[in-house]
């Protein structure tokens, strides 16, 4: 009974009893056929049975009972493949035979599938019997692939074919079914593979990847394939998802390079491979027998180290007496702590990884080679396409696997279509004809186009964001060759494919999204694996590498960022609300509007983009892939040797590699025991790059001695500031921006505003603002209600105090106690908890209905988060009242509109108050649309005699009564009248036009003219200095007299020139200024100017030439004229017979003011007007101030 229990089956006995008896009815060899495998009578009912009962109890009950029956009755090997191998190829029209062949196809298919199940899904009965049903499907593929008398694979393809040969339009469902079987069946071959964790039973390579590329080729297998790819879309149109898994678990794996070498160039590639191994080897034999034990140190040895702090160690064995550095290393290595490693997914690094290196053999590799030729020559393009399209609608019949597959294998081929360009371009680099095909990128243009890039980006974004690595491995794969072959197509000769080159990396480099992403991916390494690293390591190179060489050919490169914006997610805002479709419409109108404002153009800077590169996260992931050196090949060195590279001399961050670790293991690999060795290609980089590091550091300590410290620690942006310039740095903040002031559209009432700004509060579920508001007012009110009925009582008592006064005292004590109301004390808001304070300046909603009820802010800065809201004195209780009214009543109850518009759309933002600038017109605010083009207080040119005339009849009418008292005008009429003043003269000033400043004959030129006015200049220049020869040289003399009646001729003819005249000698005298001002410029005046024009003024000159002269006198002389008339005067006052010095000060200072006048007259460019001497009786001046 024991033995029983013990040997207990791990089947139920009536389950295996069924399957038993079925196996044995359905028929078995016999001597009396000569071996041959016989059929029993019921064996197509036998073989539907058997697979009735795998749907239902296995399938149906989550179980492998049945399959685990079949295996120990070894069905497959036994029976089903028997059974195939009978039916002849010749006999094509034997529907007995195919009908049984069909049903063996559709028992071999869910036996070979292979057994996907994760530890959370795995029951007893899976862990029972999943380890020998590996094993057993192990052996139905080498009993398929190498089976003795008959192509198994190619009898399956046989059952399949008329299914295939229909037309798509005219194909049943068991027609795509019967298709589905056998691609599914090759699908199962081509993926069982030897479990790692179990043992082998028979020769692993009958069922290697090479055997199964051998079957494939012998039995047609890829024919197939390569119809059915080259065909999709117009032939076949579900199969996509199943050939694509057939390519993934054939190609992955497979070295690329070998697969393009012929037989010579692989033999010396193995060769290289053998030498490289024997070297390592070799110098792993000599490490050792530096330490290798002899038969005179087997006993064993235990030492004692003392350290530094006065500690002792005890380290084993005789290898340790070597020296100090010795022992040292040795009792690191027990230190060491090994990291628990995560638990992966077991399966999937067996199933649909993809990083394990396949070997191939020769024959193998040739088979592989002509395949993926026919394949990327025909059936690439339409399979891609096909499935890409698949992808972006999400097929039903697509799993999450297969964007991984599809993926990994656009990089695939991409590389192979790479390596073999190449490898054709070497092979005709002798010869001079070149196969056209070369120079064209047409045969994978189905993955270069715009579609597959979003999709790719799409695709990364997501496995990034869920942490699916395998996945996120794949896509930078594909990225990274198609960047390769962007750069392949930019160097090829034809100009075509240029253009296509450059608009492609203009595509994907113009994203800034792009640039983001690669850097995330580089720091947010962390344990993935090595295949994960050597993937994100490589992208980075090749994307660093090609947008600098892109950024230095387009110098104006532009990308486009996306910022933050500020959407409304009106789902989560109105979770309850029915939105009907016109609502869905302008909702996406407004998504999409909102994603234009988002994006925005900048220049494009490399190096502010690489400097985002040197970070502490990403120099450790380059450093945990450089930790692999021994395992690195030649170009994966030199990947890591230009990162860092780059790092410390391109951009100059050396500190970041001044960590212990960093510098342990560069010494390592130079000198250590297990460095590299001095014949490796790297080797000279990695020595000179090592070398200038470590002076460097050497220098740097001597600058920075803290830095002996900061070298146990990752450094952080500031630490690496100080540590390179020597000073923290310097970070300013900037104060808040509060936002923008928001107003109710003009037209509402205060109540209606109220109410459309409680209703915007209430749409964007801000009812604990509302709450907070409505109890402010509450408290508020009560308070105010209280000061209020205190004031009332105070007034009441003292009107009852003045009954026994008089009535008027009695009226002066109610007038005093009413402005006392009105002055109640400001009650301060006080926010409920530091959210609201933020609220209070950043959310313009509440404080537009925080400033209808009344409130006020305090100061005038914007920018200051912590300014006070105050309750103002003016606001009374029941003003308080009725707001708290209002809210209660719109919040509950909010008002609707015309035209379904909701509350949000009557706001609008205030229009900021323009800061008025020094040179504003005081009406600027006034005049409307109306603008002042050219500047005002011009004088126009009248004759002076009438100017005298008006003004002397302005002073009669002034002066007419002057014992007559002004007449009184209150200040109403005093407005009046000013405000008519400013509207003429603004009236005035807008009817200034152009022909002021602007003549239409600016712009026309005549040389005669010109050249006979300079001519006439000149000529008077000439006479002019004649002149002023022969005054100094005769030395004479005027007497007073006379030097009255010459200056009374020249007023007397100055009165006689009539404004006609004036007119008439302006462009004269424009002239003669403009001439005389470029002959001071020529030629220097003497300083004694004056002193010669007074001389010139009292010589005997006719009275015509000093008419002329005045006239004719420019403006840049009238300071001259000024000063001769000043000696003029100073001379004949003292002669005069009623001395004055008072009206000597009175005549200058009238002189002086005069020539302000006329200094202001030539600045406004304008034909001056000759001044008069004032008239004086008795030595006093007469003229009037006014005039």
């Amino acid at each position: 009974m024991e033995d029983d229990t013990y040997s207990r089956d791990v089947v139920d006995p009536e389950v295996r009893a069924y399957v038993s008896s079925l196996v044995s009815a359905l028929g078995g060899t016999g001597a009396d056929e000569d071996g041959r495998y016989v059929l029993g009578d019921d064996a197509l009912a036998c073989l539907k049975d058997l697979k009735k009962w795998l749907k239902l109890h296995d399938e149906k009950a989550n179980r492998l009972d049945v399959a685990r029956c079949l295996a120990e009755a070894n069905l497959v090997n036994g029976d089903l493949l028997e059974i195939l191998a009978a039916w002849p190829e010749e006999v094509t029209e034997d529907r007995i035979k195919s009908k049984i062949a069909l049903a063996c196809l559709e028992l071999l298919v869910p036996l070979t599938w292979p057994i996907e199940k994760d530890d959370a899904q795995m029951t007893v009965n899976h862990h029972r019997h999943t380890p020998y049903l590996q094993l057993a499907q192990v052996s139905y593929k080498r009993g398929i692939i190498n089976h003795d008398t008959s192509k198994i694979l190619r009898t399956a393809v046989r059952i399949g074919l008329p299914s295939m040969a229909q037309p798509l339009n005219d194909r049943s469902s068991r027609d795509e079914g019967i298709i589905k079987l056998l691609l599914y069946f090759l699908r199962n071959i081509a993926m069982i593979a030897v479990p790692q964790n179990l043992p082998s039973e028979g020769d692993e390579n009958e069922v290697s990847r090479s055997a199964t590329v051998e079957a494939f080729h012998y039995q047609d297998i890829f024919h197939v394939l390569l119809t059915i790819s080259s065909s999709m879309g117009e032939d076949f149109n579900t199969q996509d998802v199943v050939v694509l898994e057939i390519l993934f678990h054939l190609l992955k794996g497979v070295d690329i390079e070998k697969l393009f070498m012929d037989d010579s160039q692989l033999d010396a590639r193995q060769n290289d491979d053998l030498r490289m191994l024997m070297k390592k080897e070799a110098g792993m034999k000599r490490g050792y027998a530096r330490n290798a034990p002899t038969r005179h140190n087997r006993f064993g040895t235990m030492i004692w180290i003392k350290r530094d702090d006065e500690r002792m160690s005890t380290l084993s064995g005789q290898d340790a007496l070597v020296d100090g550095q010795k022992s040292l290393a040795k009792m690191d290595k027990t230190k060491r702590w090994n990291k628990p490693k995560l638990r992966g997914k077991n399966n999937e690094v067996s199933q649909n990884g993809f990083d394990l290196p396949i070997p191939l053999t020769a024959s193998a590799n040739k088979h592989v080679r002509a395949f993926v030729e026919d394949f990327l020559d025909s059936g690439f393009n339409p399979l891609f396409n096909h499935l890409r399209k698949a992808i972006e609608r999400e097929a039903e019949r697509l799993l999450e696997v297969h964007s991984r597959h599809f993926f990994f294998l656009i990089s695939w081929f991409l590389e192979a279509e790479l390596v073999r360009r190449k490898a054709k371009a070497a092979s005709q680099r002798g010869s001079s004809n070149k196969e056209s095909d070369l120079d064209s990128f047409a045969l994978v243009a189905s993955v270069l186009n715009q579609e597959t890039f979003v999709a790719l980006n799409r695709f990364m974004q997501a496995s990034q964001d869920q942490k699916e690595w395998q996945d996120l491995n794949a896509g930078m794969r594909c990225f990274t060759q198609i960047l390769l072959i962007v750069q392949d197509m930019s160097d090829s000769p034809l100009e075509d494919d240029q253009e296509i080159a450059e608009n492609i990396q203009n595509r994907i480099f113009y994203e800034e999204a792009t640039h983001d992403r690669v850097i995330s991916i580089l720091r947010t390494y962390k344990d993935q694996g090595f295949g994960y690293l050597d993937a994100c390591t490589e992208l980075c190179h090749v994307f660093l590498r090609m947008l600098e060489r892109y950024s230095k050919q387009n110098v104006d490169m532009q990308v486009r960022s996306k910022r933050r914006a500020r959407r409304k997610k009106k789902a989560e805002e109105n979770p309850d609300a029915n939105n009907d479709d016109d609502d869905d419409e302008g909702s996406e109108t407004e998504d999409v509007v909102q994603a234009q404002r988002a994006s925005s153009e900048r220049k494009f800077d490399f190096t502010r983009f690489s400097s985002k590169f040197m970070t502490q996260k990403c120099i450790d992931t380059y450093i945990q892939f450089t930790r692999y050196y021994n395992d690195l090949d030649t170009e994966q060195l030199k990947r890591a040797h230009r990162f860092f590279y780059r790092v410390a001399f391109k951009l100059e961050m050396t500190v970041l590699l001044f960590r212990v670790d960093i510098i342990a293991l560069f010494n390592k690999m130079m000198k250590g025991p297990d460095g590299l060795e001095a014949a490796h290609p790297a080797y000279r980089e990695w020595d000179e790059l090592v070398r200038q590091l470590i002076k460097r550091l050497v220098r740097k300590l001597d600058q920075r001695p803290e830095l002996a410290v900061e070298m146990l620690f990752s450094k952080i942006n500031a630490t690496v500031h100080y540590l390179e310039y020597g000073y923290e740095k310097q970070t300013v903040s900037s104060n808040p921006r509060a936002p923008a002031e928001l107003e109710v559209k003009p037209g509402m009432g205060t109540d209606e505003q109220i109410g459309v700004a409680v209703s915007v509060l209430v749409d964007q579920n801000k009812s604990d603002a509302l709450a907070w508001v409505k109890g402010v007012l509450a408290s508020a009110s009560s308070e105010r209600q209280s000061w209020e009925d205190e004031a009332a009582a105070v007034a009441v008592r003292l009107a009852e105090s003045s009954l026994d006064h008089d009535t008027e005292s009695a009226s002066l004590d109610q007038s005093t106690t009413e402005p006392s109301a009105s002055r109640a004390p400001s009650i301060m808001i006080r926010p409920d908890t530091d959210a609201r304070r933020v609220e209070m300046f950043k959310d313009n909603k509440l404080r537009l209905l925080m400033t209808l009820v009344g409130f006020e802010r305090l100061g005038s800065d914007d920018t200051d988060p912590d300014a006070s809201w105050v309750i103002p004195s003016s606001q009374a209780a029941k003003d308080l009242e009725q707001s708290l009214k209002l809210i209660k009543q719109f919040e509950f109850s909010p008002p609707t509109y015309d035209d379904g518009k909701s509350a949000e759309e009557f706001l609008r933002r205030k229009s900021a108050v323009r800061p008025r600038a020094e040179f504003d017109d005081d009406s600027e605010g006034d005049n409307g649309d109306e603008t002042l083009l050219f500047p005002a207080n011009t004088r126009s040119a009248r004759p002076k005699s009438d100017a005298l005339e008006e003004l002397k009849t302005k002073r009669r009418r002034r002066h007419k009564d002057p014992d007559e008292e002004p007449e009184e005008m209150d200040d109403a009429t005093r407005e009046a009248r000013r405000e008519a003043k400013r509207k003429a003269d603004l009236m005035k000033r807008l009817k200034i036009k152009s022909d002021l400043l602007v003549h239409s004959s600016d712009e026309e030129s005549d040389e005669e003219r010109d050249r006979e006015f300079f001519a006439k200049e000149e000529e008077r220049r000439r006479n002019q200095s004649n002149r002023v020869f022969e005054a100094l040289r005769s030395g004479g003399m005027e007497s007073g007299d006379d030097i009255e009646s010459s200056s009374a001729k020249k007023m007397d003819s100055r009165k006689r020139k009539t404004g006609v005249d004036l007119e008439k000698s302006k462009p004269r005298k424009k002239r003669k200024e403009t001439s005389l001002s470029a002959s001071e410029d020529d030629e220097e005046i003497p300083s004694n100017r004056s002193r010669s024009s007074s001389i010139i003024a009292q010589s005997d000159f006719p009275l015509e030439d000093a008419e002329d002269e005045v006239t004719d006198t420019p403006l840049s002389s009238l300071h001259m004229q000024s000063s001769q008339d000043k000696a003029t005067r100073s001379r004949s006052s003292s002669v005069s017979a009623h001395p004055s010095s008072a009206s000597a000060e009175k005549v200058d200072s009238a002189v002086a003011m005069l020539d302000l006048d006329d200094d202001e007259d030539a600045e406004e460019d304008i034909p001056p007007v000759a001044k008069r001497r004032p008239r004086l009786r008795a030595g006093f001046i007469i003229d009037s101030d006014s005039e």
